[in-house]
């Protein structure tokens, strides 16, 4: 017989080279004290399909990447996720090392993931569309250009 509860699989993620060295070396410069913190985002990093900077998709989240998601409770937020220095949840600047950044990492456009937190509470949340540094830039050159 199945157990009655069943633990949601989740979905495959993909990073960079650098994305994922580089997140690996500030996870494991934490202090011990900061495992809640370090956990998640080492967890997210063991899981991941690695490829070369240049064979990544643009539609996936990666760190600098502004993005749409929707809450399970429909809510729609545009963040951009960025290095801790860099934090600012007033203009949607949300760190890796939060629990939300740890689970956007590396998901894809139509993906969904479940994650847990800060609180306790299981959170889900549905990417709707991803952005990569410099494509808002390029768009207007582009456009500029045109006839």
């Amino acid at each position: 017989m199945a157990p009655a509860t069943r633990r949601k699989l989740k979905p495959a993620i993909t990073l960079t080279r650098s994305d994922h060295e580089r997140l690996w070396r500030l996870a494991e410069s934490l202090p011990d004290s900061a495992a809640n913190v370090a956990d998640p985002l080492l967890a997210e990093l063991d899981r991941a399909r690695i490829v070369a900077d240049n064979k990544i998709a643009a539609k996936v989240v990666r760190m600098g990447s502004s993005l749409c998601f929707t809450s399970e409770l429909g809510d729609e937020k545009h963040v951009t996720l960025v290095y801790p220095g860099e934090a600012d949840i007033e203009a949607g600047k949300v760190s890796i090392l939060t629990p939300i950044g740890a689970a956007l990492i590396g998901l894809s456009a139509g993906q969904t993931i479940d994650w847990a937190a800060r609180d306790g509470r299981v959170r889900r949340l549905t990417v709707n569309s991803v952005t990569q540094p410099g494509d808002a830039a390029k768009a207007k050159v582009s456009h500029a250009l045109q006839p």
